[in-house]
C-alpha cells in the first residue's frame, strides 16, 4: 500500500499499486466504493496486464483518510487526487474511471492536463441529477441534509443499498459520502459533460446496453468520444461482464482485444 499527503492538515490518500510499465494506469472507484475492490480482476486480466496500475481511493474512502473538515467538491477530490499522482511521480496516465469516480477524472483531466493522456469512463455522471429521497445512489443520499444524514438518514441508506454495496460503502466517511453525493448530483460549472466535450485526449465512454442511447451520444462521438454499450450488465460494468469490460478498454487503450 502507497500514500500522499494531500491537503494542509496532513489527510493522506492511499492506494494498492501493482508494478508495470509505463505509462501508468489509474483506476478510480465510484460513491461509496473502493478501487482495489472493483477493479482488481480488471487489473491483471491479461488483455490489461503488464501497467504499472494504481487502484486509488478518493479522499474519504477505502483505504484513504476520512477527513469531516474536507468539502468533497467533485473539484476537490481532483485536486487532491492530482496532488497523490504527482507524489508518485505518475504523468499522463491512463484513467479507468467509475460512476463519481469518472466525474472526478474529466475535472481532473481539465484541470491537470499534464496528468492524464487517455480516460475510460465507466458509466459516469455526466450532468447535474435530481435529489430524489428514497432512491438510490447520489441522489437519495443527497436528499438528506447534513445532519438529517449523519443523525440516521445514512442508515436508512444502507438498508436501500443492500450489502454489497453497503461493504464498501461503510468505508467511507458519513461527511464524505453525504458530501460527495451532494457535490456529484450538483454537478460543475461548465458541466462535465462541457468539460468532456473540451477535452483533447482520447476517450472513451462505456455504458450497459440495457440502458438505451445514451443521452448526448452524438455530441459526444461529433467531438472525439467513442461510445460502447457493454452487453450483460448494470451499472458496476468491470464486475458484472468482466470480460466484455476488459475486452473493451484494452481496445480503448492499446487496440488490444479486438476478437
Amino acid at each position: 500500500m502507497r500514500n500522499a499527503v494531500v491537503t494542509p492538515e496532513g489527510d493522506r490518500i492511499r492506494w494498492v499499486e501493482l508494478p508495470g510499465q509505463e505509462p501508468s494506469r489509474v483506476y478510480v472507484h465510484g460513491l461509496g466504493a473502493t478501487s482495489p475492490a472493483y477493479f482488481a480482476e480488471a487489473a491483471v486480466h491479461p488483455l490489461l496486464a503488464g501497467r504499472r496500475s494504481l487502484l486509488i481511493d478518493l479522499l474519504g474512502h477505502g483505504i484513504s483518510d476520512r477527513p469531516t473538515g474536507f468539502d468533497y467538491t467533485l473539484e476537490s477530490h481532483a485536486d487532491a487526487l492530482a496532488k497523490a499522482l504527482t507524489t508518485a511521480d505518475v504523468t499522463g496516465a491512463e484513467l479507468i474511471a467509475h460512476s463519481m469516480g469518472g466525474s472526478v477524472a474529466i475535472v481532473l483531466a481539465a484541470r491537470h492536463p499534464h496528468l492524464v493522456s487517455r480516460l475510460v469512463l465507466i458509466d459516469a455522471n455526466l450532468d447535474p441529477i435530481p435529489r430524489i429521497p428514497g432512491s438510490d445512489g447520489s441522489s437519495g443520499i443527497a436528499a438528506y441534509s447534513e445532519q438529517a444524514f449523519l443523525s440516521g438518514g445514512w442508515e436508512e441508506v444502507r438498508d436501500r443499498v443492500g450489502p454489497h454495496w453497503w461493504s464498501t460503502m461503510r468505508l467511507a466517511g458519513r461527511e464524505a459520502l453525504h458530501r460527495s453525493a451532494v457535490h456529484l448530483t450538483r454537478g460543475t460549472v461548465p458541466t462535465m459533460r462541457e468539460l468532456l466535450l473540451d477535452l483533447k485526449i482520447p476517450r472513451t465512454y462505456l455504458l450497459p446496453e440495457t440502458d438505451g442511447p445514451l443521452p448526448g451520444a452524438d455530441a459526444l462521438a461529433k467531438a472525439g468520444v467513442t461510445v460502447v454499450p457493454i452487453p450483460d450488465c448494470g451499472h458496476n460494468i468491470m464486475l458484472d461482464n468482466p470480460e466484455a469490460f476488459a475486452r473493451a478498454t484494452a481496445i480503448a487503450l492499446t487496440g488490444r482485444g479486438q476478437a
